[in-house]
């Protein structure tokens, strides 16, 4: 296993080389680049103003922006071309691509990941602050969607073919074929002031006075503001784990092992949960670490959004639309790498679970 986990390990570096490589170079095309951003502010064509913090001092007038020639970016005709050059220097767009590409790889291998351009902060101390909400709502949607689709699943096996398993299905189906965002913004328009009922608020993950709140009314406050995000994204998760987890009891089931119990004079009972929902469990246990990323990274993406919470996927977002690329890469480096971490974990979970399976034996 040792051997297994060292050649998973060594396999990350070049998985996260051609990951971050593609990124760099799909960036390098898009237009609209942090020069650009400052110069949009400078000649009033900003939609918002992004500068709280890095390119602010610049773009206050600390630098001259006045004369000057034509430039290669966008709108900044007529501005000063040292103005531009100390943007350039500014932003690191001074060095060649190659040269960047592969000092921001040295940087992050040491996971030194800068500040913000547009934010007086760290980008790492920018990432935590904003992930307890992303956990927040990763980790209740997976226990939640588990707790929901593993009971279901069973009962869908057992009672295969039935009303119950037909009507069940149905829901399952139409859960996994409406994305979540389109749940949410139903929810919205139901539940949060929209055209009908005004139950919960719109935006954020607590009220403006939650400080003055008892531990309580606190818990309440947190879950109330959780309440329709949840429901969004449970309902468009929980659809996979129970096809997943009835399939496999229907595959247990059906084997020699469970009709010899039975044939015992075991209860039902203690068939399915002695005998098969260690084994016809094991796929769906070992799939809860990845369940888990996938509402914490990408899951949450649109809902945190929608709801304005302000978590990781609302800083992604709002860092590429203001082409914060210090953030952007970092979260897309932290997030690749506790992603190919966490298949790892999965795989060592699959052989903790059942001791059969053995990797080492198996080319990667």
């Amino acid at each position: 296993m040792g051997a297994y986990i060292l050649r998973r390990v060594l396999l990350m570096i070049p998985t996260l080389f051609g990951i971050m490589a593609i990124s760099f170079i799909v960036i390098q095309f898009a237009p609209g680049g942090p020069v650009e951003q400052v110069i949009a502010q400078l000649t009033g064509q900003g939609g918002e103003d992004r500068l709280s913090g890095g390119g602010s001092d610049m773009a206050a007038g600390n630098v001259d922006a006045g004369g000057g020639a034509s430039s290669r970016y966008r709108g900044a005709q007529g501005l000063n071309p040292e103005f531009i050059a100390k943007l350039e220097q500014q932003f690191g767009f001074d060095r060649p691509p190659l040269e960047r590409f592969f000092k921001m790889l040295w940087d992050y291998a040491r996971f030194d990941f800068g500040e913000s351009f547009f934010r007086d902060i760290s980008v790492i101390d920018l990432i935590l602050e904003k992930m307890p909400v992303s956990i927040s709502i990763g980790l209740w949607t997976t226990l939640i969607s588990y707790l929901i689709s593993i009971p279901l699943g069973i009962r869908k096996a057992v009672k295969d073919g039935s009303a119950f398993d037909v009507w069940t299905s149905g829901i399952v189906i139409v859960g996994y074929a409406i994305p979540g965002f389109l749940f949410a913004i139903l929810l919205m328009v139901l539940f949060a002031g929209g055209s009908f009922f005004d139950w919960f608020p719109l935006r954020g993950l607590y009220s403006d006075n939650f400080d003055q709140l008892s531990l309580g009314e606190k818990i309440l406050d947190y879950f109330w503001h959780l309440a329709l995000p949840l429901t969004a994204l449970v309902l468009s998760a929980f659809a996979t784990t129970t096809l997943l987890t009835k399939n496999s009891f229907l595959d247990e089931i059906r084997k020699q092992y469970v009709v010899t119990a039975r044939a015992k004079g075991l209860s039902e009972g203690r068939v399915l949960y002695g005998h098969v929902f260690r084994n016809a469990m094991l796929i769906v246990i070992a799939g809860f670490p990845g369940a888990f990323i996938a509402a914490f990274f990408t899951g949450s993406l649109l809902i945190e959004n929608i709801f304005s919470l302000d978590g990781l996927g609302l800083l992604g977002f709002r860092s590429v639309v203001a082409r914060d690329y210090p953030v952007v890469f970092a979260n897309l480096y932290i997030f690749s790498l506790i992603g190919l971490f966490v298949g790892l974990i999965s795989d060592l979970i699959y052989t903790w679970i059942d001791p059969r399976i053995d990797f080492e034996r198996r080319d990667v």
